[in-house]
């Protein structure tokens, strides 16, 4: 089932998970090496007399100071994290908060500070200067010591990491580069095996059957996840057809029906509960099946570069390339069919599927709206469209292209003022258009 990793990469991506399986691991590690220490007596002649402790005091001082200061630090490291989400928030969107937190070298130094504090502490409580018992744990000294340092080249690190990762350009980068992956892995996802070049009769086949049951949703929130495979395997116990009518990205309300079910004979609750529980409905969108989620990142960066109080066409001119580089992919993609049969070759699924137009749309629909006024922006939409249009293999995808092309040129009618600007444009639209 693959429901488990769905839940298992939200937890992955959540700032805490990480952090604390540092802090579990710098727990053990000081049990193990104070373990170690009790049972090898390490001799404290030649060279190695420097880099071993064989003062309690000294253990004391040493491990108190290094745990304080990475206390100390690990507060710095919070207020500069919230800095630079305060100044993603602002400059890029709310909604860009999650991909700063799901930074690895964020968790990674803030796991790293708090587990060598947390170390210390242990290890300190294990030193012991007593008549009856002297006990001084010098090799987890030396290793408070090693990871002190470690943390240090770690501060560098994170300030360095820190300071471009609120870039705009980074950003917008880190963005395409997850649209990539998408594309190129999660999309488009497939509930079971499809029958290309063939013509369904889907009314046909849903009459074919005499029982109707809406399945309608258990809790308002966002659709966040499909397990088709299982989905699949519960359609085809019952020997039914299911309708599908929202994808991943849709908000669901408490009730509503999102979908139908067909078969011939009454479902127990217990079938209805299990196809329901393929579903994953939660509070916020997840990217995981939702390209547009990862999509409309990229618009809302956009749109806030051509706010009025912002005026940075420049940064829109980016998110246009990079969009256009993920429409040029998708142009050349086979794109799923609503319709999804079992092994046998029987109709089980009509799922509501994201088409080529649909993310064009979510592309350059709210971008071309908001460029009303930069000239530059306009151009360049229709720049981009010119090089997506290179890129169609399908007459409907071309469609959708001549669409957006006619759109921005009428923007442009009416927006742009200078003759000659005008003209670029309109030079521009003549490569798809022909007028």
């Amino acid at each position: 089932m693959k429901k488990p990793l769905f839940y298992l990469k939200e937890l992955l991506a959540t700032f805490w998970f990480l952090p604390v399986l540092i802090i579990a691991f710098s727990i053990f590690l000081s049990i193990g090496l104070v373990y170690l220490d009790s049972i090898i007596d390490i001799s404290h002649e030649g060279w190695i007399r420097f880099f071993l402790v064989n003062s309690s005091d000294s253990a004391r001082s040493i491990l108190s100071t290094i745990s304080g200061a990475m206390i100390g630090v690990a507060g710095t490291v919070f207020s500069v994290t919230l800095v630079a989400l305060t100044l993603a928030s602002s400059q890029f969107g709310p909604r860009l908060i999650k991909n700063f937190m799901y930074v690895k070298l964020n968790q990674v130094v803030l796991g790293s500070y708090v587990s060598t504090y947390l170390y210390c502490l242990l290890v300190l409580n294990a030193v012991r200067d007593s008549n009856d018992h002297n006990f001084i744990p010098s090799i987890s000294i030396l290793a408070a010591i090693l990871a002190a340092m470690a943390n240090i080249i770690l501060l560098i690190v994170f300030i360095h990491q820190i300071a471009i990762s609120i870039q705009a350009d980074k950003v917008i980068s880190e963005i395409s580069e997850f649209i990539a992956e998408q594309v190129n892995s999660l999309f488009p996802e497939k509930m079971g095996e499809e029958k290309e070049g063939l013509d369904i009769d889907a009314v046909s086949a849903i009459s074919a059957y005499k029982m109707h049951t809406s399945i309608k949703s258990p809790k308002s929130g966002y659709f966040q996840y499909i397990d088709g495979d299982s989905l699949i395997e519960v359609v085809v116990d019952q020997n039914a057809l299911f309708e599908l009518n929202y994808r991943p990205g849709s908000y669901l309300v408490k009730g509503m029906e999102i979908g139908m079910l067909y078969s011939n004979k009454n479902l127990e609750e217990k079938a209805l509960e299990s196809l329901v529980d393929q579903f994953v409905i939660g509070k916020t969108k997840t990217p995981q099946q939702d390209l547009e989620y990862s999509i409309y990142q990229m618009v809302e960066i956009a749109a806030r570069a051509l706010s009025s109080g912002v005026n940075d066409p420049f940064t829109a001119i980016v998110c246009i390339d990079h969009l256009t580089s993920t429409m040029c992919y998708l142009a050349e993609a086979e794109f799923p069919l609503k319709y999804r049969f079992d092994e046998e070759g029987y109709l089980r699924i009509i799922a509501d599927t994201l088409d080529f137009e649909g993310v064009l749309d979510a592309s350059f629909n709210q971008i071309r709206q908001f460029s009303a006024g930069s000239t530059a922006v306009i151009i360049r939409l229709m720049e981009a469209l010119v090089t997506i249009i290179g890129f169609t293999k399908k007459e409907s995808h071309r469609k959708a292209v001549l669409k957006h092309a006619e759109m921005v040129l009428n923007l442009g009618k009416r927006d742009i003022k200078e003759k000659n600007d005008f003209e670029d444009l309109k030079r521009r639209a003549d490569k798809i258009l022909g007028k």
